[in-house]
C-alpha cells in the first residue's frame, strides 16, 4: 500500500498532475491489491483545498477515522486522491492541527506559505506573484493601482498549467456553449476589488450590520486574487476528474467487477468526483454512491434547465444517472464561502449589470448559488432531508439527495465560515448510508 502511516487500512493514494494524469504505479498497485485484500466497498476522496500530499494525507486520515467502529462488518478500502490545488494560509481547517495560527500576516499581506503555493500554481511567474505581493503589502493606492492589480492577477489566470477547454470550467451551458468566464475578470479591477471588500466586511461585522463608511478597497484586492485561484483550481477539478479519475475507475472496473465504488469529495473534490461521472467509460456501473460536502461548484450543474431559461442547463445535467446509488450532497447555510463570495465570484461576463447594487441574498444568490450553500436544485424528484432525518432512516436508493449539514457544519471565521468543518463522524455515517455500507 502506498502510505503506511493511516487511521485506516488498507488505504491506497491516486495521485493525478493538473492535467489528469494518473500516477500508473499507483493505479496499478491499487488495481492488483484491492481484490487480495477482499474489499468490498471501496470509498474514494478527493480534497479541496490543499497544497501538498502530506496535507491532504493528513485530512484523510482525520476524516476515515470513524469508519471501521461505525461499520465494524464491512469490508472497506480507502483511496485518497491527490491533486494539485492550493491553500491560502488563512483558510485552517476548524479542529485540524495546524502551525502558529496566531502569527499569521494581516489580511492583505502575502505570507510565505501562501507565495510558495502561488509559485506551485503559477510556474514561472514569480516577478508577477512579487509585484502582487508588494502591492499587497503597501496596502494603498488609487484607481490606477487597483487597475494594475487587476491586470496581474488576471495574468496569472490566464497561464493556468492545464490549459483545458471551457467545459472544465463552466457550470452552466447555452445551447451547447459552456458559460463564459467570470465578470471580475472583465470588468473594472477597481470596482470588483471594493465590492469584494464590502462583502468581506458584511461577513466580518457583528450580527451583519451595515457599515456606513465604505471599506478600503485594498481589502478586497486579496480577495481578488484568492477568487483567480479558484478559478484556476476549478478548471484543474474538471479536469482532474473527467480525464483522471473517471478513466482511473474504468480500469478498476474492468479488473475488480464486484468492487462497489463510493466518491466522496469535498469542496472542489466535490466537482472533481462529479466530473469523473462523465469521464466514466460507457458501461460501468459501479460507482454505487457520490456524497459531495460542501460542493464548490453551481446548485444547477447537474439540471437539464435552469429556472427560467430554457436555453441553459447543467453542465453536468443528467450525469447523476451514472451512479448506480444516490447522490448525496451535504450543504450549509454557514458557510460563507459559498454563500456570499461564490455567487460575487461567479457571475458571467455578459451579464450587463454592474457589480454595484447587487443583491447577493436575493437574486445573485439563487443565480450563481453554490451546491454546498442550498444543495442540488433544480433537478426533478431530489429529496431534501436534515442530518438528523439522514441519519436515522434509510436514504433513497437512486436519485439526487439534498442533506442540510448546518447541525454539524458550522464553525469557522471569515471569509471561508464552515466551508472546510466537515470532520465530523455524523458526515461519515452519511457516506456509509448513501452507500449502502454495512
Amino acid at each position: 500500500m502506498a502510505v503506511s502511516a493511516m487511521s485506516v487500512s488498507p488505504y491506497w493514494e491516486l495521485t493525478f498532475d493538473a492535467d489528469g494524469d494518473v500516477d500508473a504505479a499507483e493505479r496499478d498497485r491499487l488495481i492488483a491489491e484491492v481484490t487480495r485484500h477482499d474489499v468490498r466497498d471501496l470509498i474514494v476522496f478527493a480534497h479541496g483545498w490543499n497544497n501538498d500530499r502530506s496535507g491532504a494525507t493528513s485530512l484523510y486520515g482525520h476524516f476515515f477515522a470513524p469508519f471501521p467502529q461505525l461499520a465494524p462488518a464491512a469490508r472497506i478500502g480507502y483511496v485518497g486522491v491527490i491533486w494539485p490545488s492550493m491553500l491560502f494560509s488563512d483558510e485552517p481547517i476548524p479542529d485540524f492541527p495546524r502551525a502558529v495560527v496566531a502569527e499569521l500576516p494581516p489580511r492583505q499581506a502575502l505570507d510565505k506559505d501562501t507565495r510558495q503555493a502561488l509559485l506551485k500554481t503559477f510556474p514561472g511567474r514569480a516577478a508577477v506573484i512579487d509585484r502582487i505581493a508588494l502591492m499587497l503589502d503597501r496596502h494603498t493606492g488609487g484607481q490606477t493601482e487597483l487597475e494594475e492589480f487587476g491586470r496581474l492577477v488576471r495574468g496569472l489566470v490566464e497561464v493556468v498549467p492545464t490549459g483545458g477547454p471551457a467545459r472544465f470550467t463552466a457550470d452552466t451551458v447555452t445551447e451547447g456553449v459552456p458559460q463564459s468566464e467570470p465578470a471580475m475578470f472583465t470588468g473594472s479591477a477597481a470596482e470588483v476589488c471594493q465590492v469584494l471588500a464590502q462583502a468581506l466586511a458584511g461577513l466580518e461585522s457583528p450580527g451583519g450590520q451595515e457599515s456606513f463608511t465604505l471599506p478600503n478597497p485594498w481589502d478586497g484586492a486579496r480577495e481578488l486574487l484568492r477568487q483567480a485561484t479558484y478559478y484556476a483550481m476549478k478548471q484543474r477539478a474538471g479536469t482532474v476528474g473527467e480525464r483522471g479519475l473517471g478513466p482511473a475507475i474504468g480500469r478498476l472496473a474492468n479488473a475488480a467487477t464486484d468492487v462497489r465504488v463510493h466518491l466522496v469529495g469535498h469542496s472542489f473534490g466535490g466537482r472533481l468526483v462529479s466530473f469523473a461521472l462523465r469521464g466514466l467509460p460507457a458501461g460501468v456501473r459501479t460507482v454505487k454512491s457520490v456524497t459531495l460536502l460542501q460542493g464548490a461548484f453551481s446548485h444547477y450543474a447537474f439540471a437539464a434547465r435552469v429556472p427560467d431559461d430554457d436555453h441553459t442547463g447543467g453542465v453536468l445535467q443528467g450525469q447523476q444517472n451514472r451512479v448506480d446509488g444516490p447522490l448525496v450532497c451535504c450543504y450549509s447555510r454557514f458557510d460563507s464561502a459559498l454563500g456570499t463570495m461564490y455567487p460575487l465570484a461567479s457571475r458571467m461576463a455578459d451579464d450587463d449589470r454592474s457589480f454595484a447594487g447587487l443583491d447577493i441574498g436575493g437574486l445573485l444568490g439563487v443565480r450563481w448559488g453554490a451546491m454546498g450553500h442550498d444543495g442540488v436544485q433544480a433537478v426533478p424528484g431530489t429529496t431534501a432531508l436534515s442530518l438528523q432525518q439522514a441519519l436515522v432512516s434509510p436514504l433513497p436508493t437512486s436519485g439526487c439527495v439534498n442533506i442540510d449539514a448546518a447541525a454539524v457544519v458550522c464553525h469557522g471565521d471569515p471569509p471561508s465560515g464552515a466551508h472546510s468543518d466537515i470532520l465530523h463522524p455524523e458526515l461519515a455515517q452519511v457516506v456509509l448510508a448513501a452507500g449502502r455500507v454495512g
